[in-house]
């Protein structure tokens, strides 16, 4: 079996809150990237997706669990991590505030290689403006953020990721800011980037209409869990978990599913509910399901996915 890139083992991350019950951002993850492999990363806002992004960095220290690159543990020395954080970037979602204003193109670019003190920096700088579609590359590299495009900024953030060489790319709602032609441009360009670098890419969303464009797999996310997980074509194809299910039947270009509303907001992660964290929410036990089955929902809690499973969800109702 190929080993992967980057992964998650029963990741844990709680943040203190008050007096009460510490918040569960990241609760139990198990998650691979293999090499070369595009893994989207989707759900609601606050269901932990950006948390456990960053402890995949080394950014956030983990309670349990540990992160593995390439089949080790991820080091915890400060001069292991910065070696770490070499080979694993991270693009954000709004280039605009990620890009000082003070910088221009060049100085946003080479910042990276100047903290890990690499060599041939004008040479990186434009090899990697190049390769992100900016050319020719010496047109941008006096411009300052506030006199580019919003498509232009997000091609900068990721030539700042790329110019490091890496093997491993974080892109944490890459194309959210955007609008729909420029958006499918970055998309290219992260496909593009996949075959000719090889670059393993978690790219983090709440579409799962930006997933189907872009990803080889598929995992869901909710209240600091996965719930669904498997291949691009199989979950979006045959959606197992009602979770997924909503997500999917809000995406534009799918007519074939009735939109379904689900009912109030993510719980609270300090006070996770008993049983499947879904059911308050859930549109299958709202609309009646076996007294054994819909007990079940409510007290008795799921396992935690297995990784790189074909095709699995964890939901009492398919048992």
């Amino acid at each position: 079996m190929t080993t992967p890139a980057l992964a998650a083992r029963g990741l844990e991350v709680t943040f203190p809150v008050g007096w009460g019950s510490p918040a569960r951002a990241v609760d139990g993850v198990d998650l691979s990237i293999l090499p070369g492999q595009i893994v989207a990363l989707v759900g609601e806002s606050g269901c932990g997706k950006s948390t456990l992004a960053r402890t995949l960095l080394g950014l956030q220290q983990p309670n349990a669990g540990q992160v593995l690159v390439g089949g080790e543990p991820l080091p915890t020395s400060r001069s292991a991590l910065k070696a770490y954080r070499r080979r694993a970037q991270m693009v954000l979602q709004d280039p605009m505030g990620a890009l000082n204003p003070r910088l221009t193109v060049y100085e946003s670019v080479a910042e990276g290689l100047r903290i890990h003190r690499v060599d041939g920096e004008a040479e990186r700088v434009l090899g990697a403006l190049a390769r992100v579609g900016l050319r020719p590359p010496q047109r941008f590299l006096g411009r300052y953020p506030r006199q580019l495009s919003g498509g232009q900024r997000q091609r900068v953030a990721i030539a700042g990721a790329l110019v490091l060489e890496p093997h491993v790319l974080i892109a944490d709602e890459p194309v959210s800011s955007l609008d729909a032609s420029v958006s499918g441009e970055i998309l290219a360009l992260l496909l593009r980037l996949r075959e000719q670098l090889g670059l393993s890419i978690l790219v983090i969303t709440h579409n799962l209409g930006l997933a189907w464009n872009i990803a080889d797999r598929i995992a869901v996310m909710y209240l600091g869990r996965i719930i669904e997980e498997g291949p691009t074509e199989q979950v979006l194809a045959d959606p197992k978990h009602p979770y997924t299910r909503a997500l999917l039947s809000v995406v534009p270009k799918i007519d074939r599913v009735k939109p379904i509303v689900l009912a109030g907001e993510p719980p609270d992660p300090t006070r996770v509910p008993a049983g499947c964290r879904f059911h308050p929410r859930c549109p299958l036990l709202r609309s009646g399901l076996a007294g054994a089955v819909a007990a079940r929902c409510r007290q008795v809690a799921l396992p935690v996915l297995p990784v790189q499973a074909a095709h699995a969800a964890a939901c009492h109702a398919l048992g």
